[in-house]
């Protein structure tokens, strides 16, 4: 033979010799019944679905009631209608059926199964009755899980192979009530809520709050018209969006009710928009918080730490910052402080003092950032007396000025807002730092003389 010749057989002999060791060392999954003719090379589609087609999905849990959903009009959203009349978490059911519209077997077990209760099929653990728009059906059987335990038997109704799917299959597919209905606590449209009121008992402090929304900023109304932290409004509004029902304790409904009934008030909140009004009232008993719903109607058990986010003071969401204009950049800047005054104006992007000398930008930035800082460390009710520093911001182009006037109170100043009636207690050492950055102002270096 020639060498090519003997070349050509030895590589054919190697690839038999890899055939025979593989198929040696990869036998049928452990614990296939006997007569089992596993398909080893296949890892088959069992479903292949749209899920915009799904008009009717059935889970069915051995020994529970069968747990019904339909989407409500032609592509709309689902709803559950068994074993009792719920919304359905949208996101939740998509999970569900993008696990089911592509749904692929890791191995086929036989092609032709004579006998199925080896493999749990002749009495599923659960069943997926699928109904298309077009009203055809399909029907999926999970059975036993392999006795490897990477995996669950299962079929199609009408096909006669069995197969094995991943465990994480079947658990994204075989899902309870709680899995499924809508959690949320507030169902309302947040864009369109205009009003809020919030009443708290936070340290066994009852307060009242209520506020009102103008496009997207909103101010406190109750007790009465105070300057608002939009970023703890928000964050109220956040906690509500966030609330969910916690369907993995104990869902017996008189339990619940008898719970709520025995717990210490906490919070109530109402929300009205331009879908309606919707209430909750928030109770706990020892870290365990209870809701009652006027949408979804009924009394839940909250998931942990759904409270704290509505237990707050009116301080709390008071605005401690004493001026609004935020980053945005200033246009002018004038500073009183005793015998010294500075005024700043911002032109063609480059500040300048009121003697015409265009300034350092860092030091006008820091001059800026102090006055962005500003902020109350308590709201007193009295102690303004004459300032002793007075300050205008004007900012958005000349749309917005803003006037503070503080007056010094033992280590620290009250500050007020001109025009408005309420009072702000500034540390000492806010106002210290606004006097070094307002010293510290420099102009522009005057560019190097020309070497001769």
């Amino acid at each position: 033979m020639k060498p090519r010749g003997l070349l050509i057989a030895a590589v054919v002999l190697l690839a038999l010799c890899g055939v025979l060791y593989w198929s040696n060392h990869h036998p049928p999954a452990a614990g296939t019944p006997a007569g089992a003719t596993p398909d080893a090379a296949a890892t088959p589609a069992i479903l292949t679905l749209n899920q915009s087609d799904v008009a009717q999905l059935t889970i069915q849990d051995k020994g529970q009631p069968a747990l019904e959903l339909s989407r409500t009009g032609s592509g709309g959203n689902w709803q559950i209608t068994a074993p009792k009349q719920l919304d359905a978490d949208q996101d939740a059911v998509s999970g569900v059926l993008s696990v089911l519209s592509s749904l692929a077997a890791t191995r086929v077990v036989e092609t032709t199964a004579a006998n199925l209760a080896p493999y749990g099929l002749s009495d599923p653990s659960a069943t997926l009755d699928v109904t298309l728009n077009n009203k055809k059906t399909q029907k999926l059987l999970i059975g036993d899980e392999t006795p490897a335990g990477s995996g669950y038997y299962a079929m199609l109704a009408g096909d006669p192979r069995v197969f094995i799917i991943a465990s994480y299959s079947k658990t994204g597919l075989d899902k309870s009530l709680g899995d499924l209905r809508d959690k949320r606590l507030v169902t309302t449209d947040f864009d369109k809520v205009s009003q809020i009121e919030l009443t708290s008992n936070k340290a066994g402090k009852k307060s009242d709050i209520t506020f009102g929304r103008n496009k997207d900023a909103w101010q406190i109304l109750k007790p009465q018209p105070l300057r608002a932290d939009g970023s703890q409004v928000e964050s109220l509004i956040q906690s509500l969006k966030d609330g969910k029902m916690d369907t993995s304790a104990d869902t017996d409904e008189a339990k619940i009710a008898a719970a709520f009934k025995s717990a210490t008030p906490l919070a109530t909140v109402k929300l009205t928009g331009a879908g309606g009004t919707q209430e909750l009232e928030v109770r706990d008993s020892k870290g365990d918080e209870y809701v009652k719903s006027s949408a979804p109607a009924g009394i839940f058990k909250a998931q942990s730490g759904f409270g704290a986010g509505l237990d707050k003071t009116l301080d709390d969401f008071r605005n401690k910052k004493l001026f609004d204009f935020g980053y945005d950049e200033p246009n002018k800047i004038e500073l009183t402080d005793g015998p010294k005054s500075y005024a700043l104006s911002l032109t063609n992007n480059s500040w300048w003092d009121a003697a015409g000398k265009k300034l350092d930008d860092a030091t006008v930035d820091a001059l800026v950032e102090n006055l962005r800082e500003l902020s109350a460390v308590s709201f007193p009710e009295t102690g303004f007396t004459a300032p002793a520093v007075t300050i205008t911001v004007t900012s958005n182009d000349g749309k917005r000025v803003e006037k503070v006037l503080a007056s010094k109170s033992g280590d620290n100043y009250i500050a007020k807002r001109d025009g408005e009636p309420e009072l702000y207690e500034i540390p000492g050492s806010a106002i210290s730092d606004l006097e070094k950055s307002a010293d510290g102002l420099k102009p522009v270096a005057p560019p190097p003389a020309p070497k001769k």
